[in-house]
């Protein structure tokens, strides 16, 4: 009897650890990766939705969020996830668009006077026609977290459009940027974002552009003094996901990770006004000043050096660009 016992309580345990372990198997674990530092809006908007994500799923679904570009850079995770290497990416639009021509459309500068029109192009017809083109190459976009509005930092100050006359400006290695930025007389010089603070204090660059955010984020007030509020350029990080880790995510819960990113994007949103809002407080206790400028005299010189960068674009695209722009 007692041998009985012993063998019963074993099958037990073994059918036990069995139901474990095919739980335990039913555990999807993805990772997300940002070229941003752990505690950029972004990354923190990444960890939001790996957050709901797992409230969601009741952690069927675990996303992991890897920033500070240990995963590789955004072309190289897009890549990834193409390959199928990569489970989930974020890639800024710039870069998106060297892949989706169309997408040249969002790297003109003043597209959006105002955040709404920005969320509102994204969030319509537009974002539906850049997911149709990412799925076609194996991504699957299930949303767009956003750096915002981008604006000139300078050692002199920038008050006029005349006033970046001869200004080495860093770009992104982006044409669009570049065009922009050399109609305005400035000399643009791309370079990765990581050289930035360095060819500040050195001299190789007099300026360089982004959200307002990130001059306080990478320091760049201990080396130049002045911000311009130009607007010039809205930023989106959209976030993507293979589609070999989607196809092992059930249809059930496919819904999910749409809801989850939702949420994210709305939280980041308001977290990044937030944060530059603070940010200039801040930056001007630390003696940053702060200029604005005539945008319309800025857009009649970039518009027409840029129009021709967008020849191409199909007008359903256009269209849903215009659309957009009914939004307050």
């Amino acid at each position: 009897m007692k041998f009985k016992k012993m063998v019963l309580a074993a099958a037990l345990f073994a059918s036990a650890a069995f139901c474990a372990n095919a739980y335990a198997s039913d555990v999807l674990n993805f990772k997300l990766g940002f070229v941003d530092p752990a505690n950029s809006s972004y990354a923190q908007g990444g960890q939001k939705f790996a957050d709901e994500l797992a409230k969601l799923t009741d952690g069927k679904i675990k996303v992991q969020v890897v920033a500070g570009g240990t995963l590789g850079g955004e072309r190289e995770m897009y890549e990834g996830a193409q390959m199928g290497t990569m489970d989930m990416i974020t890639v800024v639009n710039t870069v998106l668009s060297q892949f989706i021509p169309e997408l040249v459309l969002l790297d003109q500068p003043f597209l959006f006077d105002n955040d709404a029109q920005a969320h509102a192009a994204v969030d319509g017809k537009l974002g539906q026609l850049i997911a149709k083109k990412a799925e076609a190459q194996g991504v699957h976009i299930i949303g767009a977290l956003e750096s915002g509005f981008r604006d000139t930092f300078s050692k002199k100050p920038i008050k006029t459009v005349d006033d970046y006359n001869g200004m080495k400006i860093r770009t992104m290695e982006n044409k669009m940027q570049i065009a922009a930025f050399n109609a305005l007389g400035a000399i643009a010089t791309p370079m990765p974002a990581t050289e930035q603070y360095t060819a500040l204090q050195q001299g190789t660059i007099d300026g360089c552009e982004n959200a307002v955010g990130n001059m306080l984020i990478n320091r760049y007030y201990e080396v130049i003094k002045n911000v311009t509020n130009s607007h010039h350029q809205f930023t989106y990080i959209f976030v993507g996901v293979s589609n070999r880790a989607w196809k092992k995510i059930p249809d059930e819960l496919k819904p999910k990770v749409y809801e989850a990113m939702k949420t994210a994007v709305a939280w980041q949103r308001q977290n990044l006004a937030e944060i530059n809002a603070n940010a200039i407080k801040e930056l001007k206790t630390k003696g940053v000043n702060f200029y604005d400028i005539d945008r319309e005299a800025m857009k009649a010189k970039v518009l027409p050096a840029v129009e021709k960068l967008r020849a191409n674009v199909p007008q359903e695209w256009i269209d849903a660009y215009k659309e957009s722009l009914a939004a307050k």
